[in-house]
């Protein structure tokens, strides 16, 4: 066991505010004597150096967040660093903070200023910026507002399909703008990358997922007319009827992308089927896919949807109220 200190109150009460981390600063500004540390981070002790200057006070393997917060540690500045007005993490970490699907805590981008002399370490990579975001605590960590990580994120992202996942994700998950995130993007330059462009381009028309990004890509590809992305359809009472992936408002006719992992249960098949009926109540012409087809036979799609189209004018069109994406 460690010889107890007088210390050991104030680093118990950083213990427990930081996620069981704290600075070398911060253990010397409690009296904790250097030595004490470098004896209780030694190989048979029970702390351990995550980072330069980042001490995890406990034995074992630290859980993402606590890697998180180590970063940021890392990167700060003065008595404060929690503060995140000298490091915050942003990008596709903060992402996960967030709850966007698909993004994952291997690396911490940490924003820090322009001029800061700090070097990457491990899984740190240091991001300098003369904008210095607005910035939020989020689960104990300080992290810039999402469309400042997706624009991060995007800034150095090559693969569109991970692009479009995390962007689409975080429009979804955070219910930030399109218009929002495209001013970030365009702040931090991230329209330079063709991709970005493509996938901003899929954000403002309304789609809402990969699928429907890809069945997009599709669609245009085959020359299909353009059709609305997630619209509002309303009877014409005014009661809501359904948000059809994509519409066609002069044929009446609806995409659904169906995903199989949506399905898995009972109660989101049986609501689909209805969401199905209401629309076919209604007059509305409906072609089901699910992401694999879109993907890997793209031409079975076109193929019914072209043939829907052609035969809309032998139809009544559906006597609803259309309301575009917004």
């Amino acid at each position: 066991m460690p010889r107890t200190t007088a210390a050991d109150a104030a680093v118990a009460h950083l213990s427990r505010t930081q996620l069981r981390l704290a600075t070398t600063r911060q253990l010397r500004a409690t009296g904790l004597a250097p030595s004490t540390t470098a004896r209780r981070c030694a190989p048979a002790g029970p702390w351990q150096r995550l980072l330069p200057g980042v001490v995890l006070i406990q034995t074992g393997t630290p859980d993402p967040r606590q890697r998180l917060l180590a970063a940021v540690l890392y990167a700060a500045a003065g008595p404060a660093p929690l503060s995140g007005t000298t490091a915050v993490l942003s990008g596709e970490a903060a992402l996960a903070l967030y709850g966007v699907r698909g993004a994952g805590t291997h690396h911490a981008d940490i924003l820090v200023g322009a001029h800061r002399g700090l070097r990457d370490a491990v899984y740190v990579r240091l991001r300098r910026t003369t904008r210095w975001p607005p910035t939020l605590l989020v689960e104990g960590i300080p992290c810039v507002r999402p469309v400042r990580a997706a624009s991060d994120f995007a800034v150095r992202e090559p693969s569109t399909e991970r692009l479009r996942a995390l962007l689409t994700s975080t429009v979804q998950r955070t219910s930030c703008h399109p218009e929002d995130l495209r001013a970030e993007l365009r702040a931090s330059h991230a329209l330079r990358n063709p991709a970005v462009r493509t996938v901003l381009d899929d954000l403002r028309a309304g789609v809402h997922s990969i699928a429907e990004g890809q069945a997009r890509d599709t669609l245009r590809t085959a020359g299909l007319p353009h059709p609305l992305w997630n619209p509002t359809l309303r009877t014409p009472t005014g009661a809501f009827l359904a948000r059809p992936d994509a519409y066609w408002p002069f044929a009446g006719v609806a995409l659904e992308v169906d995903s199989e992992e949506y399905h898995l249960g009972v109660a989101e098949y049986r609501a689909t089927l209805r969401r199905r009926l209401r629309l076919e109540a209604h007059g509305v012409d409906v072609v089901t896919a699910c992401p694999a087809l879109i993907r890997d036979h793209p031409a079975v799609l076109v193929a019914a949807l072209r043939t829907k189209l052609a035969q809309a004018p032998s139809r009544p069109r559906p006597n609803i109220i259309v309301r575009p994406y917004v």
